[in-house]
Formats: structure tokens, sequence, C-alpha cells
């Protein structure tokens, strides 16, 4: 089986091709890439980094399948890997669609953005399986105009599937990253300098931090250090420095790998409500407090993924009009305090096992 991934940037298409190699035995086609190799990349595993020369040397062997230019750099794939007898998954980016009749793949998964769309109406025009996932409560332009194409379409929240074709919406979740599973306590209490002794706060702003969320914390801070432990990830150039040092308080501007430590060692978390963060939540059973993003900075998602997680019985809701020192204080108190029924709601929850359920739907409908 030949299997495109299509998709924004960010979107989680790395994550999804390390589950289809881990669940269902597929291959990564390996991409060739001409730019610098950037930090934290290795080379033979987030890519084959070559030179421009060396590349137009493959292809003068006719080794090269695809040779494209994206954000200055070229990427291309070997044919010997696209026409491999074994499973194999590969992104498709949207300028590659006048070689169907080339690449063939037999079905095609998509996440989303107006990247996708011309790869997602190509395959249905050539009568390719697509199964699209839709992260948001209500689907976005993009997959608007792609559905129509689909042949299965996920989703993550019940609310959803009344915007969806009938017969077409499958109610998956979104799948997260396994690893946030596996954190380590005694490794996110080192991290943090933390002890046992108090519960601890996770607060998370955002990849971008949520200058918001973050000052209201700030601003109670001295009453929450009298029962809690904070963790705060403030986004990058957030960070208040007059703050390092307070016993109690750690700040980052970003963390990655270490995440799942972090996730371990908290007790509650406040969060905003963008869907992949919230899903995760979910899957990890966290109680959490959702600060969703202002329909006035937003087209309001965040504040429809709140309030269904509200109504779930999932998350707490403290919309950014009504934070304030004393409610968001309250609301915290209460949510520790409410913390153990939070996770009973959490574990009745039938947005689990997306993973799965998507696995089950790529074998089921490819071609």
């Amino acid at each position: 089986m030949l299997l495109a991934l299509s998709g924004v940037t960010g979107i989680g298409k790395s994550y999804f091709k390390e589950k289809l190699v881990e669940e269902l035995n597929f291959h990564k086609v390996s991409t060739i890439r001409t730019r610098p190799i950037r930090v934290g990349e290795k080379n033979g595993v987030d890519g084959i980094f070559i030179t421009d020369n060396e590349l137009d040397m493959l292809k003068s062997q006719d080794k090269i399948i695809y040779d494209f230019k994206v954000f200055g750099g070229r990427y291309a794939y070997l044919k010997d890997e696209i026409f491999s007898n074994d499973n194999m998954v590969f992104e498709m980016h949207y300028t590659m669609i006048d070689d169907w009749k080339k690449i063939k793949p037999d079905i095609v998964f998509s996440k989303g953005g107006f990247v996708s769309v011309p790869v997602v109406l190509a395959a249905g025009s050539r009568h390719i399986p697509v199964i699209i996932h839709e992260s948001d409560m209500t689907p976005g332009l993009a997959n608007k105009i792609a559905m129509r194409k689909a042949t299965k379409i996920c989703c993550n929240f019940p609310e959803t599937l009344k915007y969806l074709p009938e017969g077409k919406a499958v109610l998956t979740g979104s799948p997260i990253r396994q690893e946030l599973l596996l954190g380590n306590k005694a490794a996110g209490l080192d991290l943090c300098n933390f002890t046992t002794d108090k519960p601890i706060i996770l607060v998370v702003g955002g990849s971008t931090g949520a200058v918001h969320v973050n000052e209201a914390v700030r601003s109670i801070l001295p009453e929450l250090l009298k029962d809690f432990q904070v963790v705060h990830l403030c986004g990058k150039g957030k960070m208040d420095e007059s703050l390092n040092g307070t016993p109690g308080y750690v700040q980052f501007e970003y963390i990655s790998e270490q995440m799942r430590d972090l996730f371990a060692i908290s007790s509650i978390v406040i969060s905003r409500a963008g869907a992949n963060a919230i899903c995760e939540l979910l899957a990890l059973k966290k109680p959490n407090l959702l600060i969703p993003l202002s329909a006035n900075a937003s087209r309001g998602d965040q504040i429809l993924n709140a309030n269904s997680f509200k109504e779930h019985g999932y998350s707490m809701v403290l919309t950014e009009e009504d934070m304030n020192k004393d409610t968001l204080l309250a609301a915290v108190r209460k949510l520790y305090a409410d913390r153990h029924q939070y996770i009973i709601n959490m574990e009745k929850s039938e947005q689990q096992d997306s993973i799965d359920k998507i696995m089950n739907l790529i074998k089921d409908n490819s071609k």
C-alpha cells in the first residue's frame, strides 16, 4: 500500500507517519532535502540532506520520482522507495498532483488546510480513497471544499457530526503524541526542582504563549504558591525574569521532549482550548481549566471546543472576559477540589483510541 499524507506544516503529519510505522508496519519514504539541516534534526532520520549538485546527479541517474521547491529548498523522493512492494507512507505536496499517474497512491489521508485541498480533489477525481481529519468543532473552509471528495471524515467532537455528510462522518477523537503517556514523575520533579509536598499546576499558554493568561496567573501567584507549586510555559520572549528563583515556581518559554514529564507531575492544568491541546488533556485524563482565545482574536473555535468539553464534564471554563484575580483563583481552587470527578468523567469518554480507529479506517478503505 502507498499512503499519501497531506496537510499544513505543524498539524501532526510526522507524528502520524510514526504511528503508521509502529502500528501497521509501514515504511517512511525518505524525503531528500537540499536545505540546511536544522537543530535537532538527524541526517537519515528526519530526511536525507544533500546538496543541489548531489540531487542533480541522482536525477541524471533516473533515481528521482519528483523534485519540487518549498521554502527555499528542494525536496525529492527516490523511485525505488515510492514503487516498493512494501507498505509505504509519504507526504504529498500539492505541486505533485500532475504526477499522480506516476505515483498512484492507494489512499490519501488529509489533516486539512488549504494546501491539502488540491491533493484531495485530485485524488477524488481519480477515484482514490480519501480520509479527512477535521480537528475543530466546525469544519473550516478547506475541509468544506474537500469533504465532497472524501470517503470518510474523522472528527474530534460529537457536535461536529451534524456538520458532516451522513455516512461519511466518524467520531475518532484526535491522534495524540503517544509519548505524552510515558512521562516520568521523578524526571519532571528534577527538571522543575519541585518536591512532593504540594500539588503542581501546569500552565500552558500555547506554542506562542498567551499574554492574558500569563499576566493573570502571575497576578495571583503569591496566593497560588501557598497551596501549590506552579510550572509555567510562557511562550517565546514572554518570561518574567523578576520571578526567577521564586520558591515553588518555575517558568519556561517552551518545552518539547520533557513535556510528558511535566504532565506526569501535574495535578491540574490551565490551558488555552486548541483542539489538539484539549484532546491531549482528555487522553491524559488531566483535570483542566480552559481559558479559550476570545472570539475577537479568532473565529471562535476555542470557545466552541471549551464549551463542548465543559458540557461533557471534562473541563472547567473561564472566559477571558470574565477572568480576573478573584475568578481565576476561585476556579483553580474549585477545579482542584473537584479533580477526581473530572477524571471519572474523562474515563467514560468515547473520544479515545483515536489512532486505532483511524488506522482501521485506512485499512478498510484502501484500494
